[in-house]
C-alpha cells in the first residue's frame, strides 16, 4: 500500500494468473505471500505457519515439496483472513467456495474486494453495503474483508504512531 499526499493508499494482490505457476518450495512460498503484504507488516507468514495449515487440511500437501498456483492463492487468503476467522471458520469458507466455483474466480473476487474495501476505508470514502442480490456466501465474504479491511487499516495506523513515539523518544 503506497500513499502520496493527495492520493488514497493503492495495494495490490496478485491475481490467480500472476501467481507463479511452477511450483514453489516452502520457503520460497512464505516469502512470496509475505512479499504481497509487505505494505502492511512483515513476516506476515512463516514456513511453520504454512506447514501447520497443510496438517490441518486447510492446505493440500505440496507436490514434490513444491506448492502449486492454487495452494498459494488459498495461503494468501489465509494470511489475509485468519486475523478475523478462526482457522475452523477459514475451513468452513473453503467448503463454501468448493460448492459454489472454482478457486480461480473465487480468489480473484477475494481480491478485488478487499484491494476496494482497503481504498474506501483509506480515503475515507463510505464502504459499500451489501445488496439485496448477494448470496449468503458473498455476504459472508464481503463481511470478512470488512472486516480485514478495517483491521489491516488499525494496523498500518498503530504501526504508524507507534513510529511517531519511537521519533519523538529518540529527540
Amino acid at each position: 500500500m503506497s500513499e502520496t499526499k493527495n492520493e488514497p493508499a493503492v495495494f495490490h494482490l496478485p491475481r490467480y494468473h500472476e501467481i507463479p505457476n511452477v511450483g514453489l518450495y516452502l520457503e520460497q512460498t512464505a516469502r512470496y505471500i509475505s512479499e504481497c503484504f509487505a505494505p502492511f507488516l512483515e513476516g506476515v507468514i512463516t514456513t511453520s505457519m504454512i506447514s501447520n495449515y497443510v496438517k490441518r487440511g486447510l492446505v493440500s500437501n505440496p507436490i514434490k515439496k513444491q506448492y502449486s498456483r492454487e495452494q498459494i492463492a488459498c495461503l494468501i487468503y489465509i494470511t489475509a483472513v485468519k486475523t478475523v476467522l478462526s482457522m475452523e471458520d477459514i475451513r468452513l469458507m473453503f467448503q463454501m467456495q468448493r460448492d459454489i466455483c472454482q478457486v480461480q474466480p473465487a480468489y480473484d473476487y477475494f481480491c478485488d474486494l478487499l484491494e476496494n474495501m482497503l481504498c474506501c476505508i483509506a480515503s475515507g470514502k463510505k464502504t459499500p453495503t451489501l445488496s439485496a442480490g448477494e448470496t449468503e456466501a458473498e455476504q459472508m465474504l464481503r463481511n470478512t474483508v470488512v472486516a480485514v479491511a478495517h483491521t489491516i487499516c488499525l494496523r498500518k495506523r498503530f504501526a504508524l504512531l507507534q513510529k511517531q513515539i519511537e521519533e519523538k523518544k529518540a529527540d
